[in-house]
């Protein structure tokens, strides 16, 4: 099926995540890749109908923060606090990728983000071979936001990450001028320095000037771990996230993942800015980084969105998993009343579409926005009774129960198979490449 065919799901609960919380028993129709209407729609000349009954209709998921190309390190990067986890692992991880590692790495990622109702990400990739994940995103239809990582300082960091400064921000621009916008409108590209301690404060100024100018997000990592902190401390007398700003980089097209220590005077700024906080609370657990004071950021107005960030320190990349764990979370902090069900999807739909600037695109389902679209069966053993559908998604469903998804007007998944990439396939490929990047890593010559 192309773009341009017509879909009528019928006889769905229509969860809209429009303004008014309006959920509509009925049909949603989808011509030229966006959302024609949605009620009781008469629409015989539909080419696909897709039967809802039982079904959850839903905007797709946007996560805020995913490294596709770690998901070939999956369980490879267990048990460790975050420096230890990048110097020991993920840096000599990803120095030794290829572009065949990264092509299967994205391609598997992409087809668990798919299969868990996720249509749209934000993604940091590697210093090297940025250029293959934009190639899998718009060969499989996906849609994302993606930036080479940055990273011209740093301790321990291996000599194929450490990057000249000016090295670094031309390859972003070329990146930049060759895939932004491509995918009619699907692909985006954004600068992707690492954290404040990979990054000299040239280079951080530098792309903080280039994103406004360009009109494009930064995506970057602030305040996750304490040894994190105490870096930046040391190196430049400030606390993180006044240091980013200090810089330029809080800002309303600032995506600032993790944000876990962060004091009043940080929160103030974060609010005052409009900057974006992407909360990765399962990776925030396994690294036994803490727990994010969402509440109290959310209390202050400040953009909260959802990412599963990479599988080496979550090990999944799965919307349910994060819906679930931060209201949890969050009740534990603050008590029962936190974070309630509603409120937490909103986070990985609405305001993930928010933070990413395509609140106007994605993220609802009214007429006239693009069709990226989750279906999920409803009728399982888990999910009964679900007297609140939205109650059954945020703490009772699971990726499994995703049935359909669409993707600018394309079904990229039907009745649980991919029908834009060959699920055998790209699983065949990525343990390949994992068994030959596991072999480069012990054998570096």
């Amino acid at each position: 099926m192309s773009v341009n065919d017509s879909i009528l799901i019928k006889g769905g609960t229509i969860i809209t995540m429009d303004d008014r919380n309006s959920v509509v028993a009925g049909d949603l129709f989808v011509r030229d890749g966006r959302i024609a209407g949605v009620g009781r729609i008469d629409a015989d000349a539909a080419d696909e109908v897709i039967d809802a009954h039982d079904c959850a209709v839903l905007p797709g998921f946007v996560q805020t923060h995913v490294h596709l190309c770690q998901t070939l390190f999956r369980g490879a990067a267990d048990d460790l606090s975050l420096i230890d986890w990048l110097k020991k692992r993920i840096w000599p991880m990803e120095a030794a990728h290829t572009p065949a590692s990264v092509r299967a790495s994205a391609r598997l990622g992409i087809a668990e983000l798919i299969k868990g109702g996720t249509t749209c990400a934000l993604t940091m990739e590697t210093v090297n071979h940025t250029g293959e994940v934009f190639r899998v995103v718009e060969e499989i239809g996906f849609r994302a936001t993606v930036g080479k990582c940055m990273m011209d300082a740093g301790d321990e960091v291996p000599s194929a990450l450490r990057e000249k400064t000016e090295a670094s921000i031309g390859e972003s621009l070329a990146l930049l001028e060759e895939w932004h916008g491509r995918g009619d409108g699907r692909l985006r590209c954004c600068f992707a320095p690492r954290f404040a301690i990979s990054c000299t404060r040239e280079l951080l100024v530098e792309v903080s000037r280039l994103a406004r100018e360009r009109s494009v997000l930064l995506h970057t990592h602030a305040s996750e771990n304490q040894t994190e902190i105490e870096i930046v401390g040391r190196e430049t007398g400030q606390r993180n996230i006044h240091y980013l700003n200090a810089i330029g980089l809080a800002a309303p097209h600032v995506v600032l993942a993790h944000c876990v220590h962060v004091d009043q005077s940080e929160i103030d700024v974060l609010a005052r800015t409009g900057t974006h906080v992407a909360h990765c609370p399962s990776s925030n657990l396994k690294l036994g980084s803490g727990i994010a004071p969402i509440t109290e950021m959310l209390a202050r107005g400040i953009s909260v969105s959802l990412g599963a960030d990479g599988a080496p320190c979550n090990n999944r990349l799965d919307m349910f998993t994060e819906m679930r764990t931060a209201s949890l979370l969050q009740k534990a902090r603050a008590g029962s009343e936190a974070l309630p069900a509603g409120r937490v999807l909103r986070m990985a739909t609405t305001d993930g579409a928010r933070a990413l600037g395509l609140e106007h695109e994605i993220g609802s389902l009214e007429a006239g926005k693009k069709a990226d679209i989750t279906i999920i069966d409803l009728n399982r053993i888990h999910l009964t009774p679900h007297t609140d559908p939205v109650s059954a998604i945020v703490y009772a469903v699971q990726a499994s129960d995703v049935r359909t998804v669409i993707i600018d007007g394309r079904v990229v998944l039907r009745d649980r198979e991919l029908t834009t990439d060959n699920e055998i396939e790209l699983i065949t490929e990525a343990r390949q490449q994992a068994s030959l990047l596991e072999t480069r890593l012990q054998s570096p010559d």
